[in-house]
């Protein structure tokens, strides 16, 4: 089982970068975890925002594969735990299914995206930024990972 995050936006600040591969690193060989980052739609002073959502939206399925279970980080999803994570995490290496996380852009999700979302998961209430969210994202997965080694049949 792979874990692939799909994520919108920019080139990330050196210490993103650092924290993301110092958490994919601990991950096990066979549960890696792969940062796709796609371009951010044109925003400016006149900028058409829901052109640059469905542009974002255009790469972000344009990237997904065809059999890959989809989870998108979405304020509507439901909110997980950390040992919420694990049981998740569990369940996505028993059913032997590649996972792809979903991270839109400053505006959100394009519709289609979330349409095409096997889960929804709301990572925080709080507005957090991009780069802080991948942080985060590999980080937790981690965790989650860890509890399913030192409990594998987790409550």
């Amino acid at each position: 089982m792979k874990l692939r995050v799909l994520a919108i936006g920019p080139k990330m600040p050196a210490w993103v970068d650092e924290a993301v591969v110092e958490y994919t690193k601990r991950m096990p060989r066979d549960l890696p975890i792969e940062f796709v980052p796609l371009p951010l739609g044109a925003r400016g002073k006149n900028a058409d925002i829901d052109r640059a959502i469905a542009r974002e939206g255009d790469a972000m399925l344009a990237a997904l594969r065809p059999n890959e279970r989809v989870v998108a980080l979405d304020l509507s999803g439901k909110a997980w735990s950390t040992p919420d994570l694990a049981r998740q995490l569990t369940q996505w290496r028993l059913d032997s299914q590649d996972v792809s996380l979903l991270i839109g852009g400053p505006d959100g999700l394009d519709p289609r995206c979330l349409a095409r979302a096997d889960q929804r998961w709301c990572l925080s209430n709080l507005t957090l930024p991009h780069p802080l969210v991948r942080v985060l994202l590999a980080e937790q997965l981690y965790r989650a990972w860890t509890i399913t080694q030192h409990h594998p049949y987790h409550k």
